[in-house]
């Protein structure tokens, strides 16, 4: 247990550096470029253990799990992550990371829309608070030196999303394995941004010499090293607690935008966090206690 609470401290940490890392890196580098060789990198350090998944498994990719891959990635690398890019761009990292901390929220009303996981009550109430969260960070009354409209509905659009990246994901994901799955995908949809790049004229490899730097951090540390940590912290527990990381992440994000990149936090966004932060907790606590009360109907 040890083991998969260092885990989850390294992936919230990693994850919660992200908006800022992005900021930095995304003022030399275009956003569709910065994207592509973030997931590039990060698909490269997840692929290798997906290999050794599927391995062990016994399990052979077919070539409609392919393109199933591909499907999957194209909705997660050029769609939601280079939104998400574009939003960090155009709006705070202090309010970029909670707004990107709803997509749990959205991946809920979209499983109920779209598969058999419906919502019960306590998600419903959740879900409102998460609402109320976001006009808060948003405060449309005044909007925040920093903020943008623009940025704040690019940054929902990429939660929003995501949530329907990872609901498509668990209808293969028990299939062909979590890191086969994410690092394959990740693969694919940062590859198929190339030609995309090419024929629009985009630089591919043009200033990643002389960022290098930020071009590695975001790419081994936020991408590889903690979508890889979040993993094995699922691996060793269960999705359930390992996504106590995106629970930690809007907590802790504010004070690195703070630290690094000497933004200002405001009430209204210290009062959406919590709002954040309260839903999520009532959907784990949720999510538990549905988890004790199957146990407790297995027959012994």
């Amino acid at each position: 247990m040890k083991k998969v609470i260092l885990y989850i401290l390294i992936t919230a940490t990693c994850f919660a550096t992200m908006e800022v890392a992005l900021k930095i890196a995304g003022s030399s580098l275009e956003p569709l470029q910065l994207t592509c060789l973030r997931f590039l990198i990060g698909g490269l350090i997840l692929t290798p253990f997906g290999m050794l998944e599927l391995r062990a498994r016994e399990y052979h990719l077919t070539g409609r799990d392919l393109l199933w891959l591909l499907l999957v990635g194209i909705v997660c690398i050029p769609v939601s992550m280079y939104a998400f890019q574009v939003g960090v761009l155009h709006c705070n990292a202090a309010t970029a990371a909670p707004l990107m901390c709803t997509n749990p929220l959205f991946t809920m009303v979209l499983a109920h829309l779209f598969t058999d996981e419906k919502m019960d009550r306590m998600k419903w109430i959740a879900f409102g608070i998460s609402v109320v969260a976001v006009i808060f960070m948003i405060c449309p009354w005044d909007i925040q030196p920093g903020n943008t409209v623009f940025g704040m509905c690019t940054m929902l659009f990429a939660a929003m999303t995501f949530g329907a990246y990872t609901v498509m994901g668990k209808r293969s994901i028990a299939r062909i394995g979590t890191f086969a799955q994410t690092g394959i995908s990740f693969l694919f949809g940062s590859l198929i941004m190339i030609p995309m790049m090419l024929a629009t004229g985009h630089p591919v490899l043009q200033g990643v010499a002389e960022n290098w730097k930020s071009v590695a951090y975001c790419g081994i540390v936020v991408t590889g090293i903690g979508y890889l940590c979040y993993f094995l912290a699922i691996r060793g527990s269960d999705a359930t607690t390992g996504s106590l990381a995106f629970y930690i992440k809007p907590a802790i994000a504010p004070v690195f935008a703070v630290l690094i990149l000497h933004e200002s936090v405001c009430w209204n966004t210290i009062v959406g966090i919590v709002l954040l932060i309260a839903a999520s907790a009532i959907t784990l606590a949720d999510t538990f206690r549905h988890r004790k009360a199957a146990l407790m109907r297995q027959p012994s």
